[in-house]
């Protein structure tokens, strides 16, 4: 059998062992096992007296047995009689003191190494040295902890070779593997922005190394705190372990860091600045009361986007509910602010409803309460009151308490109630509170319908003479939403006091404040009941009809074309103008004002400009109360043509012709007497029956019939409706079978032109006509079918009797009545 001499490893040092090892060969051939030429491990001794390594003599005996052998002894190759392998305990405690002993030693001169300017290939094998003490026993590492490696190893990441960065991580990977102590260790100084600065590196060959190192640190608390205390440091891991795609290893190695993280509760705060919040939310919910308060305090302070509002509202929202109507007054204060910063973004705030919070709310703002809040918790919570209002959600079916909501009327009388009694900052947010709920269709008519029960309006009007501006405003807004309701009762409340009407004018023309705050005010007058002629006449009175006017005759001069102005504040401005137009007989004044500023050929400019259905509608029918008043202001001359003709001669001055107005038997024009006939205005408003809009043909039909009226030569109006091509049109709205006051208007206005013979002959044959006649004959109201039944005699559909019907009434006059009496269907 061949003698085993030859080497499966050398006890000496291998290649990146330092040099100067012991000398005492001899002491350590007696370490060495003749069989592997290794030091040993676990000496035995067999009976010839030599010492081998366990394992090794082991395997030399089972090798002779299997080749028919009794066993020899490898040294003398004599055969044993006892294959008894006793341990040598005594060279097995020489040998690892020997063994710590040399490894201390080749520890404290690599120790040499990290602590001078070595070279790269110095620096590697001082490293390799400190890991192979590192795995070799207690005894190194104590070398290692002592001598402050760990600390020398952390200060190698910042060398200029990648290969010793690379090993000084790979080291630090074996230290944090080990005590919570060691990982403090590594921790101190600058290895932990090293590690952060690594793996924020998404090109260097360190990053992987230095997540798995960080990651393996984390696990002491220490040390977490550590890293959360270094600026950005969390948020550079929630950016990598985020970016799965990239690189996965290195994501998951952040989310594990991030994870250990969580775990530290003093991190939670610095976590949750940095977009975790869950460990602090948790921490909320299962701490004692001075810690939610201590956290929700951080929370406050924190700048929170839609998805973390949302997280937090879900998670914590009912928390807050509860601490905000059964909390100390401190844990209130800090619950209001956040729970006002949450309910801000609707998301959130919908979220918010959800979790119940309404009805804490509400009680802690009811006034019946004997308990009540300090005032600036009272404004705290009408914040997050009005926030959540705001949010969008239907407060009609959003359950408050039972079957009652938050627009339940005994609920709104309420806070009705309260912002009479409260403060001017509470006033303002319960104010914009109302207001938002009021924007809603869907709850509008509910707070209409408590106000009115209430009789809070008068109380709602006057804060538009109130000092406080923001509560000023809000008021404004929310009766601008409640006057297209409430018309009546705000009316009412102005007419009691003029001053109040002159504050809201004030607003809306004097001052140069809050544009929305202007607009609403201006709406406001725009939508008070148009024929109040008490209210008119103090408008007049504080010259607001000047201010209007100038105003809309300043738009109408620029290109209506180009945007400059606003559609709505336009619509306002027309609404109140127009107001003048419906007390002409009543109020001198207006109709001055109505030729001062020629208003009749104002509102005929008014009707192009398309796209504004509201204000064609508004300046038709302004031009039917002017046109109404034609027959009353025209002039009548008191001489004849050869009379005029023969004074002007004796002057030396060249006759002019008059010319008369045929339907108002009279000398007229748009500026005196608002004859519709001047300026365009029939054309125009024959334009307007073609609208899409049967609001905009309604009002011009309505204009135009008062060239049909009783009082002026309807022969004449019907002449000049045929020569301005506006019969086909009126006859045209018949046939599409209206319905309601259009149907009735237009029925009088066809009946009124078939008086005409020419027109009824050659209408008898338009059978689609004498269908709609039928039509409405059949499916009108009674005076919808009277007045048709005498159109279809016109056209000979129905038999003509004389002594029931005149067969040929009076051009200026008939049985059916006036149109003027149903030409006020407007309020």
């Amino acid at each position: 059998m061949e003698r085993p001499w030859h080497r499966q490893g050398s006890w000496r040092q291998d290649e990146d062992s330092f040099d100067g090892d012991e000398d005492d060969d001899g002491v350590l051939s007696a370490f060495v096992c003749p069989i592997t030429m290794q030091v040993m491990q676990d000496p035995v001794v067999i009976e010839t007296g030599h010492a081998y390594e366990r394992e090794a003599i082991a395997r030399w005996f089972s090798e002779c047995r299997d080749l028919g052998r009794g066993p020899s002894c490898p040294v003398t190759m004599c055969e044993v009689q006892r294959a008894d392998l006793r341990p040598v305990l005594a060279l097995r405690d020489a040998i690892e003191e020997w063994a710590d002993r040399r490894k201390r030693d080749e520890l404290r001169r690599a120790c040499q190494w990290l602590t001078k300017d070595a070279t790269e290939k110095e620096a590697v094998r001082a490293l390799g040295c400190v890991v192979r003490g590192w795995s070799g026993g207690r005894a190194a590492r104590r070398v290692v902890r002592g001598d402050a490696m760990i600390q020398m190893v952390g200060g190698l990441l910042r060398s200029s070779s990648a290969m010793v960065r690379l090993k000084a991580l790979e080291t630090i990977q074996e230290f944090a593997k080990e005590t919570d102590e060691d990982r403090e260790a590594v921790s101190e100084g600058d290895t932990i922005r090293m590690l952060i600065k690594f793996i924020d590196c998404e090109e260097c060959q360190e990053r992987e190394l230095a997540a798995s190192a960080l990651c393996d640190l984390s696990k002491s608390e220490l040390v977490c705190g550590r890293i959360s205390e270094l600026n950005g440091a969390i948020l550079i891991l929630a950016k990598v372990a985020g970016n799965k795609s990239y690189d996965p290893t290195v994501a998951e190695k952040a989310e594990k860091t991030l994870d250990n993280l969580d775990r530290c509760e003093k991190n939670a705060v610095q976590m949750a600045e940095n977009g975790r919040l869950e460990p602090l939310l948790t921490l909320l919910i299962e701490g004692s009361p001075e810690k939610q308060l201590l956290l929700a305090s951080s929370l406050e302070k924190i700048v929170l986007s839609t998805d973390l509002k949302i997280l937090v509202a879900r998670r914590v929202g009912s928390l807050f509910a509860g601490i905000v109507e059964k909390g100390s007054l401190e844990a209130k204060e800090v619950a209001f602010k956040v729970l006002e910063h949450i309910s801000a973004n609707a998301e959130s705030a919908m979220v918010l409803i959800e979790e119940n919070v309404l009805l804490p709310l509400f009680r802690v703002l009811s006034i019946n309460r004997s308990n009540l809040l300090p005032p600036r918790l009272q404004e705290a919570a009408a914040a997050v009151l009005a926030n959540l209002v705001a949010s969008g959600a239907d407060f009609g079916t959003v359950p408050l308490d039972g079957d009652r909501t938050l627009v339940s009327e005994d609920i709104v009388h309420s806070l009705l109630h309260l912002i009479s009694n409260t403060s001017p900052p509470i006033q303002c947010k319960l104010l914009e509170f109302f207001d938002t709920l009021s924007s809603s269709t869907r709850t509008v008519l509910s707070i209409v319908s408590a106000i009115k029960s209430s009789g809070a309006i008068t109380n709602l009007v006057q804060f538009i003479e109130s000092d406080h501006q923001e509560s000023r405003i809000a008021s404004i807004m929310l009766i601008y939403k409640i006057s297209f309701h409430m018309d009546h009762e705000i009316a009412q409340v102005f007419r009691a006091s003029p001053t109040l009407l002159g504050c809201l004018v004030k607003v809306a023309f004097l001052n140069d404040g809050n544009t929305d705050e202007q607009d609403a005010a201006l709406q406001i007058l725009a939508n008070l009941p148009k024929r109040d002629k008490h209210l008119t006449r103090e408008l007049m009175e504080q010259g607001v009809f000047k201010i209007v006017a100038r105003k809309v005759l300043s738009i109408c001069r620029r290109d209506a074309g180009s945007d400059i102005y606003d559609d709505a504040l336009l619509e306002g401005l027309v609404k109140i103008l127009a107001r003048i137009t419906y007390v002409l007989r009543d109020e001198p004044r207006c109709i001055f004002v109505a030729r001062e500023y020629n208003l009749a050929g104002l509102f005929t400019s008014l009707l192009r400009l398309n796209g504004l259905d509201e204000v064609q509608v508004v300046s038709a029918k302004a031009l039917m109360n002017l046109s109404l008043e034609s027959k009353y202001l025209t002039s009548t001359p008191k001489f004849d043509d050869s009379e005029q003709k023969h004074k002007l001669a004796l002057f030396g001055r060249k006759p002019s012709s008059i010319q008369f107005c045929h339907v108002h038997s009279g000398v007229c024009s748009i500026r005196d007497n608002f004859c519709i006939l001047e300026g365009k205005a029939v054309e125009r408003l024959i334009h307007c029956l073609n609208h899409c809009n049967k609001k905009v043909v309604e009002a011009a039909l309505a204009a135009l019939c008062t060239l049909l009226e009783d009082g002026v030569e309807t022969l004449q109006g019907v002449l000049v409706l045929h020569r301005s091509n506006g019969v086909a049109p009126i006859f045209g709205i018949l046939k599409e079978n209206p319905t309601g006051s259009l149907q009735h208007r237009v029925t009088w206005a066809v009946e009124r032109i078939l008086r005409v013979e020419e027109i009824a002959k050659a209408s008898s044959t338009d059978r689609s006509l004498g269908s709609a006649l039928v039509h409405a004959f059949q499916h009108g109201d009674s005076r919808t079918r009277r007045i048709a039944e005498a159109a279809l005699k016109h056209v000979q559909k129905l038999p003509v009797f004389s002594q029931i019907i005149d067969k040929r009434p009076s051009i200026r006059g008939s049985s059916m009545g006036s149109m003027e009496r149903f030409i006020k269907f407007d309020r």
